[in-house]
């Protein structure tokens, strides 16, 4: 290995490493650590696939991988014993890996919890709320997706918002972006307002709504062969309820000050975090799993 020297009698090494141990000799281990840090942040934050990175940091393929590899796994740090929280918690899924449960203090806009479990369930949220308790910490709310089962675990002991921006979508998911009837454009139209109004306004349009299309949601079809019937407008029906069942826990966020009205604030880290995972095509579990947790708590 060829090394050009200075004045002062010391060596550097040429640009091309080939391999870790050649990294070793001709740099201390300050530079070494520099040189690591900066082809995992090359990897991970910057999005660079190994061919970039190598001919970047002027180090061989093999090295680059080395390096990944031997990368440690970074776990979650959480806030000070005492603090208050401000908690929006969600599940995101990898496919064919996983799915990730994460948890972010609003207050403080990091993220700073996560667990990798196989599929998303109310335990998730419940054991970790519990936990934050049995530490000692202060919880002035929850923010949630909308799952009922946390509704029922934890509206007994903490102020517990559902994203509106989810609510939304699942009245989209049952009447379709373009519904047909005016009943579905109407309640379509309800569902809109939801960010813009309070709870009472809320109400009434709810009301003013099944006021005149109560009777239209009660219409049944009978199967003339088995002489079983169902309702006729089954995923209006199933929209409407939705709203109904969930009012009590779509404008928390007026009444506990500071509490965000959806969970976007994770999603939407969720969404850059699925991004810089998916420029690496084809990674192997071990190195998929280091990606996904060093970015969450970034």
């Amino acid at each position: 290995m060829a090394y050009k020297a200075k004045k002062n009698g010391k060596h550097r090494g040429m640009q091309t490493y080939r391999c870790l141990s050649c990294l070793k000799f001709f740099q201390s281990k300050k530079r070494i650590k520099q040189k690591v840090e900066k082809v995992w942040k090359l990897y991970t934050k910057k999005r660079q696939i190994v061919e970039d990175i190598s001919e970047r940091t002027n180090l061989s393929l093999s090295t680059v991988h080395r390096i990944l590899d031997k990368q440690k796994r970074v776990t979650y740090t959480l806030p000070p014993v005492g603090s208050h929280l401000m908690i929006i918690m969600d599940c995101t899924y990898f496919k064919r890996t996983c799915a990730y449960f994460a948890a972010r203090d609003w207050y403080t806009k990091r993220n700073f919890y996560f667990k990798r479990v196989p599929y998303e369930t109310i335990s998730c949220y419940t054991d970790f709320v519990w936990f934050l308790k049995a530490k000692g910490y202060l919880i002035d709310g929850l923010v949630v997706d909308g799952r009922r089962g946390i509704f029922q675990a934890l509206s007994a002991y903490y102020p517990i918002q559902m994203c509106q921006f989810h609510q939304q979508q699942i009245v989209k998911r049952y009447l379709t972006g373009n519904p047909l009837t005016l009943a579905g454009q109407e309640l379509q139209k309800v569902s809109e307002e939801l960010t813009h109004v309070d709870r009472e306004w809320f109400e009434i349009l709810l009301y003013v709504w099944d006021f005149k299309y109560g009777s239209f949601l009660k219409e049944k079809t009978v199967n003339p062969t088995t002489g079983k019937w169902h309702y006729t407008h089954k995923r209006m029906r199933s929209a409407y309820r939705s709203l109904k069942n969930n009012l009590p826990y779509l404008f928390t966020y007026q009444n506990v000050k500071n509490m965000p009205n959806t969970t976007n604030s994770i999603d939407g880290y969720f969404s850059y975090l699925k991004g810089a995972v998916s420029i690496h095509r084809g990674l192997k579990l071990h190195r998929k799993t280091k990606v996904i947790e060093s970015l969450i708590v970034s």
